[in-house]
């Protein structure tokens, strides 16, 4: 209970303390009664609180800039002295509220989706709606 044990042997019933057989936790007095429901308030409000923190995160993606409310940003990630770009491959990752995350993004899986062998330049696309709802996608040009 937050840190404090009750030793006390009755608890207030009316006029008359009464023996609780079934719990170990008995009061001797309405103040000490009010102080273990003040204490078990206090455990559940900060229960509650603990709770609501790790299930207040936000779906964030990987982008040059950042905004809280909307995120659309297209990106370069590598070039490489390979020439042309005939082919475009494609690979996502989407995350809900930052607490789940599916998908392979890598320039490996976008390349595959493509059959590219000889990677030519490498563009990102990040998007974001209220930290709710992410993807990032890599696009992967070549040949």
């Amino acid at each position: 209970m937050c840190g404090f044990y009750f030793d006390l042997t009755y608890i207030r019933s009316s006029e008359t303390y009464q023996k609780n057989e079934e719990n170990p936790k008995i009061f001797k007095s309405r103040e000490n009664l009010n102080l273990f429901n003040m204490l078990k308030k206090i455990k559940t409000v900060v229960a509650l609180f603990a709770i609501a923190t790790m299930m207040s995160s936000c779906a964030m993606v990987q982008s040059p800039v950042m905004a809280t409310i909307y995120t659309d940003v297209k990106a370069p990630v590598a070039v490489t002295g390979n020439s042309g770009s005939s082919k475009v491959g494609t690979a996502t990752a989407k995350s809900i509220l930052g607490i789940l995350a599916t998908g392979d993004a890598s320039i490996q899986a976008a390349a595959q989706s493509a059959g590219i062998t000889k990677i030519h330049h490498v563009d990102a696309h990040s998007s974001a709606i209220l930290g709710i709802i992410a993807s990032y996608t890599v696009y992967v040009y070549g040949e």
